[in-house]
């Protein structure tokens, strides 16, 4: 029974979805139906979910953004959440995942899926871990049912695509104990299931019972995210012996998605010195077949907290250029504290710059005429024409602050060269 967007595009078949993902872009139904097919792209909706802005992820697509929302144990307050969610969507981002750790999950999970106009992510082992940890039980007492039922409850929920670290396995985790790593594992969806191996001397059950897993998420037509529990931390452990046993892993999983008509996507790091990203995501796309890379950053330096924000849109602008799909956004609350509403909204806009210049780069038709038509606007000192190109309208519009003339900005007046050329020239 055809029953995923995968099926549908397997068998020729152009669904209602897959036109409306490409209203915004420079490709054809029928030509982003091949690209699934071929399992290049995918489109994250969940049969049980519906919601307005369907996005396709993949080739020959715009770079597509992700924000992380949601509590901590730390910090439980919905309201907070809702200005996180506001601000991310007037940022226009892509997509929203529900990282929540604290609170009543069921219900925050809810909210995110009622309220977002984008597709919505989230990451099981968390609300398992969270349920435990609620409870006052040890984290290994989590049976492989509970997680498999976390994952069946967010299924039926509505939940368009998850995380899920099927790459934690004894072989790779022999790769870990024996590296020479700073910091052995800095996922949190990662460090779980390592705490749970250790702690109970059982294999991944999610590697282990994959098949169940592709059984789920087929029914609910969930795109698979598979996780990269062992990203570096820091760029001194970039492309090591952990990542890339972790990421062949990977490889093989999504090879068997595909297979059973599963859509999925694969995560890449994190921390990566600048020469190192663009042959690091070639290497995933050779590996995983073209799979889409959904990228964390990347982020090239260590020494900026406070500004991740920025050193992440460097990263994911190469990333982006050099292939990846999906960026994921870092605010410049990274490694400090639960982000707020405006850490959210600088989050997605810095994500925003590096995807459209990774778009440039990568040639997707009509990125480079936005550039255009900013850059006539400016040639004709046209500043409502500037405000409406701009990818922050309102920004521009705040920032610009015209000099006497009422044509030139006050960083020039008089001595604006755009003005100097056009008398020089009497245009």
């Amino acid at each position: 029974m055809l029953k995923t967007q995968l099926d549908f595009a397997k068998a020729g078949i152009v669904t209602k979805e897959m036109r409306r993902a490409t209203e915004d872009e420079a490709i054809s139904p029928e030509e982003l139906s091949r690209l699934i097919a071929k399992g290049v792209a995918v489109l994250p909706q969940n049969v049980n979910h519906s919601f307005p802005k369907i996005k396709a992820i993949g080739h020959k697509l715009k770079t597509k953004v992700n924000a992380n929302l949601g509590t901590s144990d730390e910090n439980i307050d919905l309201e907070l959440e809702r200005r996180k969610l506001i601000a991310a969507v007037k940022a226009q981002t892509d997509s929203i995942m529900d990282l929540s750790t604290g609170g009543d999950l069921h219900i925050l999970r809810a909210f995110f899926l009622e309220e977002s106009p984008v597709m919505v992510g989230a990451v099981p082992i968390y609300a398992v871990a969270a349920d435990m940890g609620r409870r006052g039980k040890p984290l290994e007492e989590m049976t492989e049912e509970m997680l498999f039922a976390s994952i069946e409850e967010q299924c039926h929920q509505g939940i368009d695509y998850m995380t899920v670290h099927c790459g934690i396995t004894h072989e790779s985790l022999s790769k870990l104990k024996s590296s020479e790593r700073i910091m052995p594992c800095v996922s949190r969806g990662g460090s779980i299931h390592l705490y749970w191996m250790q702690k109970t001397g059982k294999e991944n059950p999610l590697y282990e019972y994959f098949d169940d897993l592709l059984e789920i998420a087929h029914r609910y037509d969930v795109t698979l995210s598979l996780g990269d529990g062992l990203r570096p931390g820091t760029i001194l452990d970039a492309i090591d012996s952990p990542q890339i046993e972790e990421l062949m892993i990977l490889a093989e999983l999504s090879k068997r998605a595909r297979a059973k008509g599963v859509q999925v996507m694969v995560e890449g790091p994190g921390h990566v010195p600048l020469p190192y990203i663009q042959s690091h995501i070639q290497l995933e796309k050779r590996l995983c077949e073209g799979a889409p890379f959904y990228v964390l950053g990347p982020i090239p330096t260590d020494i900026a907290p406070g500004y991740d924000h920025i050193t992440s849109a460097i990263g994911g602008a190469l990333a982006a250029s050099a292939g990846a799909d999906f960026l994921c956004y870092v605010t410049p609350a990274e490694h400090l504290s639960l982000p707020d509403e405006n850490d959210v909204y600088l989050g997605v806009m810095a994500a925003r710059v590096a995807a459209h210049v990774g778009d440039i780069a990568k040639g997707i038709p009509g990125a480079i005429e936005k550039d255009k038509r900013i850059s006539l606007a400016r040639e004709r000192l046209d500043w409502e024409g500037m405000i409406t190109e701009a990818l922050d309208p309102e920004l521009v519009r705040c920032k610009s602050h015209l000099a006497s003339d009422r044509e030139a900005c006050t960083m020039c007046g008089k001595l604006c060269a755009v003005k100097m050329v056009h008398r020089a020239y009497k245009l």
